[in-house]
């Protein structure tokens, strides 16, 4: 129904059973999410905004596309920004462009060319889908607003054409079993959950799976098989439809035991009566990608918490490269010693609270080579941020009552916030308020120089004693 003006214009027809939209998030941090979802989809919708053309992220979603040669479509967003823009969502955008006025069309003209000569630098020909007679070798721009609506029936016309056209073969259904992690999240009332797409095959409860694990492979049971109402987003809080089986293409929420280290974006495997249990274990480990490689266990650093693994993934990244500030200077890389997903437990309390006593145990070895030897052999504890690194940073998560009681009595702080940003400058005033500290105790022991004033070319060193 939505896109009937479409198929009236165009004089065409399509069958599809559905679509499965997997979104992905533009902010630049979240590099894994994009690379799951570009090797998961079929087709890709390449969001461009027309104010601001091509960003570094949408340069690097080109990139990732690219190297999978995944076919996409190219969304040139926010059209209702042009000055006097008249929105009408009720027909297709060529004829709603064709209803503007002078300046409207002059300025959609200059900003689309632009869009187009950028893409010309990335190796890529597109141009207006409405003009284009060969779609093996241009890309379809199509001009939407979500805002207005507009282009909107005309990006669902083409998701539902193309594929017919240019992946049957694809698209067509098969009983082997490719299922994928998306996330791993904790759900009020449910326990840990996982997001996962089912691209093809079947999935049933009480089945046997494998996925890959942060501390090895995972073997569980499926408690449940949910999905969201018709229409609804997987994260969008609404009540769930049980299944007993289920078949790709779709995306299922499944309920299951020891799945809170579970890897986003490794595969799932299930056990079969036939399958030999050890050789899943080795084939889903090889998942096992570079996140572990971020942390440096049984080193200084921070402890993150992360809602997701998407999020930590998105975080680590983040703290690994965190930019420049205002003047641009590089900050420097924050590193990470442990790393959690789901509310601030005692658990993660204690395990953080490991770094307060090594910096403790470090002071002390310092202080002992420095009475031995009379210098700081493994550095200066007055010139140390390690204290700093006693804290836990958590993105996107609660803090459990019992922790947060466990941390002030340890002296473990725990920084909470729903922005990356505000996490970094978090960490940032820590760290000021930790040299100012180590300042304020290094005055108390340092030897200040004295400045002397000579006077009659005689002066006191001792009082009521005078030196010539």
């Amino acid at each position: 129904e939505k896109t009937q003006p479409c198929l009236d214009l165009h004089e065409t027809t399509y069958q599809v059973p559905g679509l499965l939209i997997i979104d992905t998030p533009g902010h630049e941090s979240f590099t894994n999410l994009r690379t799951r979802g570009s090797s998961l989809c079929d087709v890709a919708v390449l969001v461009v905004d027309i104010m601001h053309g091509l960003e570094p992220q949408t340069i690097e979603s080109i990139g990732l596309l690219k190297k999978r040669k995944a076919p996409f479509i190219i969304a040139l967003n926010k059209i209702d920004r042009l000055y006097g823009w008249e929105p009408h969502p009720e027909l297709p955008v060529q004829k709603a462009l064709e209803m503007q006025n002078d300046a409207v069309k002059g300025e959609f003209d200059q900003r689309y060319h632009f869009a187009i000569a950028q893409l010309a630098e990335q190796g890529l020909n597109a141009c207006v889908f409405y003009e284009n007679k060969d779609v093996r070798t241009y890309l379809n721009i199509v001009p939407t607003s979500a805002i207005s609506g507009d282009g909107m029936m005309d990006l669902l016309y083409l998701l539902c054409t193309l594929p017919s056209k240019m992946l049957i073969e694809k698209i067509m259904f098969h009983e082997n079993l490719e299922c994928t992690v998306l996330e791993v999240k904790a759900i009020e009332g449910l326990g840990t959950t996982m997001d996962v797409i089912i691209v093809n095959g079947r999935l049933s409860e009480k089945q046997t799976i494998v996925v890959c694990g942060l501390d090895g492979p995972v073997v569980t049971q499926i408690r449940s098989l949910l999905t969201p109402q018709p229409m609804k987003e997987m994260r969008v809080k609404t009540p769930y439809v049980h299944h007993k089986e289920i078949q790709g293409a779709i995306g299922v929420k499944i309920c299951a035991n020891n799945i809170e280290r579970v890897l986003a974006g490794s595969n799932l495997y299930v056990c079969g009566e036939d399958d030999d249990l050890e050789e899943l274990k080795d084939e889903v480990m090889k998942d096992l990608g570079g996140i572990l490689k971020k942390v440096a266990k049984n080193e200084d650093g921070v402890y993150v918490q992360a809602s997701t693994l998407g999020s930590l993934e998105a975080l680590l990244e983040f703290l690994e490269h965190p930019g420049e500030d205002r003047d641009g200077n590089k900050h420097s890389a924050i590193p990470v010693s442990g790393i959690g997903i789901g509310p601030v437990s005692k658990y993660d309390v204690m395990r953080c609270g490991v770094m307060l006593e090594r910096e403790r145990e470090w002071v002390k070895m310092c202080e002992k080579e420095y009475a031995a030897v009379g210098e700081w052999v493994s550095g200066n504890p007055m010139n140390s941020i390690k204290e700093a690194y006693a804290c836990i940073l958590a993105f996107d998560v609660p803090v459990l009552p019992d922790a947060e009681k466990l941390a002030k009595e340890i002296g473990i702080k725990i920084y909470t916030a729903e922005i990356i940003y505000h996490l970094f400058d978090a960490f940032m005033k820590r760290v000021s308020e930790v040299k100012a500290k180590k300042k304020e105790e290094a005055r108390k022991k340092a030897l200040w120089p004295c400045v002397f004033k000579i006077v009659d070319d005689r002066f006191d060193i001792e009082p009521g004693r005078v030196w010539e």
